[in-house]
């Protein structure tokens, strides 16, 4: 079975991507596209097939996996050949939703809260990849505008930014909010009340 993929920060894949994805872009025709396309289509077929040796759960976490993995490549190809922000968060967007999917799929090995739990903490990571993303793309857009029209635009693009990177706060930690106030449900009573306190206190939620 493929081993799980792993889900990068939204900084360090935009960071791989910069240096990455310009040389290869120019390296690459149209025919080398269509054959890596096909290459990673075909490579998806092969790991689909040798899930089938596998029963139940386990079955279904290495679909999920080969399904992962082939849209991560197919996304990372199109920023191969024509790289745009657009195309990098897509990238960055394809690799949370691939762990996502895995990590969901290894949550129905669970049952009861911690099955819940392991829900929660999978959708916060996702919110948080999508959120990373995000920040990402609409900084470089800020930044390259800024670098187009000198004093005014820098001003607009570190408040576009700090608008940015509020709202992604704001949705991780609504997430973990999440996350924190499903393992108080395993508690009763005055202790759960006490849980749900803190977890709101914790993450601005009075």
């Amino acid at each position: 079975m493929m081993k799980p993929l792993n889900l990068l920060s939204g900084a360090a894949m935009a960071a791989c991507l910069m240096f990455g994805t310009s040389a290869m872009a120019q390296a690459m025709s149209s025919t080398d596209f269509s054959a890596s396309k096909t290459r990673i289509k075909t490579e998806y077929k092969a790991d689909k097939k040798g899930c089938a040796s596998l029963a139940s759960n386990a079955k279904d976490i290495c679909i999920a996996e080969a399904k992962g993995k082939e849209a991560v490549a197919l996304a990372e190809l199109d920023n191969s050949y024509k790289p745009t922000l657009k195309t990098q968060y897509k990238v960055s967007v394809a690799k949370g939703e691939a762990a996502y999917d895995v990590a969901k799929q290894k949550c129905d090995d669970l049952s009861g809260n911690p099955k819940d739990v392991c829900v929660k903490e999978a959708k916060a990571a996702l919110t948080t990849a999508k959120a990373d993303a995000t920040v990402q793309m609409k900084t470089s857009a800020a930044n390259t505008t800024a670098n187009e029209t000198k004093a005014d635009a820098n001003a607009k693009a570190s408040s576009d930014t700090k608008e940015v990177r509020a709202d992604a706060t704001a949705d991780k930690r609504a997430a973990q909010l999440k996350v924190a106030e499903q393992k108080c449900d395993a508690l009763a009573s005055t202790a759960k009340d006490t849980c749900l306190a803190a977890a709101k206190a914790n993450f601005g939620k009075l």
